[in-house]
């Protein structure tokens, strides 16, 4: 059995794969939530795009959202999850693990998702205010590692 990369201990046949497949197959934020981390390990770019929601426009971005896929993803820690606001929000508190190459980073995001056409999408996140890490503004650089402005890179 391969172990899915998202950390959930199920095979990934049994997990990402088939959300990979069919993004519909989330039933749940923390399930597409935990399909685009293991797509960011496989480094499937199209997958990522197709799943942020419509109104973020991502293809626009895909140069920038390539090149975060392109990290060495090294582990998925799911904090926590709640509901929105209404039966088509939730959100979903993760810390992502990954190298640049030469130093290994941590990226903690209270991710936003909504329910469009029965199918749950990414549409944005916020960083936790630590003393370590003060909240990000929208042109400091992304704490992801690309060297980009958060707005054109995570944000």
């Amino acid at each position: 059995m391969n172990t899915c990369p998202c950390g959930s201990g199920a095979s990934y046949t049994d997990c990402c794969q088939p959300i990979h497949l069919n993004p519909s197959n989330a039933l749940l934020p923390e399930q597409l939530m935990r399909a685009r981390y293991c797509a960011h390990v496989l480094g499937l770019v199209d997958f990522v795009i197709e799943t942020y929601h419509p109104s973020c426009q991502a293809e626009q971005e895909r140069e920038q959202i390539a090149a975060s896929v392109q990290s060495q993803w090294l582990k998925l820690e799911v904090l926590g999850h709640a509901k929105g606001s209404h039966e088509d929000e939730g959100f979903v508190h993760f810390k992502a693990h990954f190298s640049d190459g030469q130093q290994a980073h941590c990226l903690e995001e209270n991710s936003r998702f909504l329910r469009h056409n029965h199918r749950w999408y990414y549409i944005d996140g916020t960083f936790p205010d630590t003393p370590l890490q003060p909240k990000i503004g929208r042109n400091d650089p992304c704490r992801c590692g690309s060297g980009k402005k958060f707005k054109k890179c995570c944000g």
